[in-house]
């Protein structure tokens, strides 16, 4: 008797002892997020909010200083994690991806899924990717959070299942001018909320006008001219801000704050007498420049 109490001793503190190990690997084991983005509901709350309409043909998204912007707040609210990637859901004719769409899909970082889109304009089946993706993720223990900037209340099915491999699943939504934009069953299933405000949207969604057409239809300039004036303009804000902005700036490459990015892209539209809205080559040439001028400073 003796001997088995012994050996079920020993049995249970090796158990012990593996379990102590195990939650020392978690422990240093980085939480990860990601970033999950229905854009059928941010370009209808989004629109409304900024440009007053829902349809997208009467306003642009810059999609690319947006998504930046996005990173930008997960960073602040996951501080202790990393991000996996974003993942912006679309619908789309056949499943053919606009050539928006398409820019999107290049981004680092940013992966497109895309549904269906019917003959009355109507996203289908992008529900039911999001709720694949977030149980996948979730049930490989993949993410700890993920941030869901969508309002439907088919979406409650995806928070559901992704809860119930441990994630936490905080909903993102765009402020509404009046009541509100998203579900309630949805709202009740969340770990956390948190709502987007104008100030937040306004440097990235702009009300299509003639001016607006007339800027963007001038001569264009070229890549390295525009990285140029990235470079031109990250020279001045060194001296400026100073190498003590620069070293809180870099462990963010190449991601730049939300404020950084929108001051950079209006200076280098004044000096170039050029519009970079929705010219995704183009900001992507001057953020480049003004890395790389930042990066050989430091």
């Amino acid at each position: 008797m003796k001997d088995d109490l012994a050996a079920l001793g020993a049995r249970i503190d090796r158990t012990n002892e593996l379990l102590e190990r195990m939650l020392a690997e978690v422990a240093k084991t980085p939480s990860t997020h990601a970033i999950f983005v229905d854009a059928g509901y941010l370009y209808a709350a989004a629109g409304r909010l900024v440009a007053g309409t829902e349809d997208r043909r009467a306003f642009d998204l810059d999609a690319e200083g947006l998504i930046d912007a996005l990173i930008d707040k997960a960073r602040t609210v996951f501080a202790d994690s990393r991000l996996l990637r974003v993942y912006w859901y679309d619908g789309a004719r056949r499943r053919i991806h606009t050539a928006e769409q398409q820019t999107i899909a290049e981004l680092p970082d940013v992966k497109v899924r895309l549904g269906n889109l019917n003959a009355n304009n109507q996203q289908k089946g992008v529900d039911s990717l999001i709720r694949t993706d977030l149980e996948s993720l979730a049930r490989h223990r993949a993410i700890s959070d993920a941030a869901l900037l969508g309002g439907d209340e088919d979406l409650v099915s995806a928070v559901e299942a992704a809860q119930g491999y441990g994630a936490r699943v905080h909903l993102w939504g765009i402020e509404a001018p009046e009541g509100r934009n998203q579900a309630e069953p949805l709202l009740w299933e969340v770990d956390s909320q948190r709502t987007l405000d104008l100030e937040f949207f306004k440097p990235y969604v702009s009300r299509r006008t003639a001016a607006t057409f007339e800027a963007t239809t001038g001569t264009r300039p070229t890549r390295e001219n525009v990285r140029f004036v990235g470079a031109q303009i990250a020279a001045k804000w060194l001296v400026s801000r100073g190498r003590e902005a620069l070293a809180e700036l870099l462990p963010g490459h190449p991601y730049l704050p939300g404020s950084v990015d929108q001051d950079l892209l209006v200076e280098a539209e004044g000096l170039l007498q050029y519009s970079l809205r929705g010219q995704a080559d183009l900001r992507r040439a001057l953020r480049d420049g003004f890395w790389d001028h930042l990066q050989s400073q430091f």
